[in-house]
């Protein structure tokens, strides 16, 4: 008899103050700063009152010059969310897998993710030269529409009908991947985001999304 080892599910989340407590880019602003600009724009931007676009450039333009050295330095800061590690194993579990996709930047996803078991993950990437930041980003900027186009790639990738997918997030900019999901799930999200989840999670525990797929009562 042959057994399927397809994934049977896709659980994709955000990553800033979903997957882990902070906003990345604070914590970079914090050696350049910049903080209290920064997160300003990031709270305007996740409101939805700002085009994450262009928001984001402004943002990072304010981290040109930074040494590279500095990445080491925010990742040893950085919180993952309560819940997430039994989040991660309740998935894989129960036949699942894990996307995360992010406004964030690569260089402080690509270590954690991999800590994390996470299956699959997408973000920006800072441009550097000669060793610091030059307040550019590097190539196509992952917004509210590539999140969504991840989660459709990542569910065709395996075979994994769009009605078997959840999105997980908190802010403007994963609207659309949560539009494109089968379960949309606000967590710890802005108001605007909660009117337009199927189901909010106001306590800051990820473990709290796996009743909702039904591996945990």
């Amino acid at each position: 008899m042959i057994v399927s080892t397809a994934p049977c599910f896709l659980v994709v989340l955000d990553a800033d103050s979903t997957l882990i407590q902070d906003e990345v880019i604070e914590l970079l602003a914090d050696a350049a700063g910049s903080r209290e600009l920064v997160t300003d724009v990031t709270e305007r931007a996740m409101r939805g009152e700002l085009d994450f676009a262009q928001s984001l450039r402004e943002r990072v333009l304010t981290l040109a010059g930074l040494p590279e050295s500095v990445f080491a330095k925010v990742g040893r800061r950085i919180r993952p969310t309560d819940g997430v590690h039994e989040l991660i194993a309740g998935i894989h579990a129960g036949g699942g897998i894990v996307g995360v996709v992010s406004g964030g930047f690569h260089e402080l996803l690509d270590s954690l993710a991999a800590d994390l078991g996470v299956d699959r993950w997408r973000a920006n990437r800072l441009e550097v030269e000669s060793g610091h930041l030059t307040g550019r980003v590097l190539g196509p900027i992952i917004d509210a529409e590539a999140k969504a186009i991840a989660l459709r790639e990542w569910a065709a990738q395996d075979g994994i009908a769009l009605s078997q997918t959840v999105a997980v997030g908190d802010g403007a900019n994963d609207l659309r991947m949560m539009n494109a999901a089968g379960l949309a799930v606000a967590f710890n999200a802005k108001p605007r985001v909660k009117r337009e989840a199927d189901l909010v999670i106001d306590h800051c525990n990820l473990s709290q999304v796996l009743p909702l797929l039904g591996l945990r009562g």
